[in-house]
């Protein structure tokens, strides 16, 4: 008789402790909840214990150093022998599915060691769904079709909803690059191509939901623009990002910064971007290009 798989949810969270409780509510919504949910919260004050009771499966609050890929690390560390870990940011609402699906999927195809999806809805493209709008999407999705999802290889996870089959991750150490510090940016997709010599990175249909992409606690835009042009760099040196995705996202980014300046969105900080940028280009050029030297950034 086949074993059934033990999931976690992992959530690394940072100045939204009134939106994890909202997002705690959504996950107490799943048809087949997780063995468990682990949160890191950057600091004590992002995270309020009692909102776990909000969900009726054990919830374990660990902590590490502040930074996503430092904290999703800590998640790891206590993920245990669970066999999926399924992280998910702290404004994603998963369809009451999800876990369920995950579980099929990986329980049907043991190669794949990475699966994602785009979410329904992304707000990280505009200002943001609002939570009572994000609620509505997710109750009108129709039910999962019967017939078998559509999956498809694809070059990385997804941050937002990442669900990782932990015994790879276990062999070969694989853990999110630290050097990446603060929001990472990239860290899910350095972390999908070092998986991938062990298995398959998947887009599957049936993992749905909608992320909010809350813009409180986001990361400053002078270091979110240095981010953009130093960790592709970075990562592209260490082996993990080909040329060709570094160069296009480069270049997608800072062109964006510079056609939007003048006409920012009133949620994007452009100028602070488009400065960032430049500061990274002139690093890389002069042989100074550090991920870590936004730490030092305003």
């Amino acid at each position: 008789m086949r074993r059934e798989l033990t999931v976690v949810i992992g959530i690394a969270t940072a100045g939204r402790r009134e939106q994890m409780a909202l997002t705690l509510a959504q996950i107490a919504r799943q048809r087949r909840l997780p063995e468990r949910i682990v949160i890191c919260p950057a600091g004590a004050d992002d995270y309020d214990e009692r909102a776990s009771a909000l969900v009726a499966c054990p919830v374990e609050v660990v902590h590490g150093p502040r930074g996503l890929t430092a904290q999703r690390n800590a998640i790891l560390a206590a993920c245990g022998q669970a066999d999926v870990v399924i992280f998910m940011d702290d404004d994603y609402y998963p369809a009451p599915d999800y876990v369920a699906q995950v579980l099929s999927l990986f329980v049907a195809h043991p190669d794949i060691v990475v699966a994602t999806n785009h979410p329904v809805v992304d707000g990280a493209s505009g200002p943001g769904v609002p939570h009572d709008e994000a609620v509505r999407i997710v109750d009108a999705l129709p039910a999962a079709a019967q017939a078998v999802p559509h999956i498809k290889e694809t070059y990385g996870g997804y941050g937002c909803n990442m669900a990782v089959r932990l015994a790879p991750a276990r062999e070969h150490a694989i853990l999110f690059d630290a050097n990446l510090p603060l929001y990472g940016w990239l860290e899910d997709i350095d972390f999908s191509r070092r998986m991938a010599a062990h298995g398959r990175i998947a887009n599957c249909s049936s993992l749905r939901g909608v992320h909010l992409a809350t813009k409180r606690g986001r990361t400053s835009g002078l270091r979110f623009g240095y981010s953009q042009v130093a960790n592709p760099v970075y990562l592209l040196r260490k082996g993990s990002l080909s040329l060709s995705y570094a160069a296009k996202h480069i270049a997608k980014n800072v062109a964006k910064n510079m056609a939007m300046v003048a006409w920012p969105e009133s949620w994007v900080d452009r100028r602070g971007r488009l400065k960032g940028n430049w500061l990274a280009l002139r690093d890389w050029l002069r042989g100074e290009l550090d991920p870590a030297r936004i730490q030092r950034l305003l």
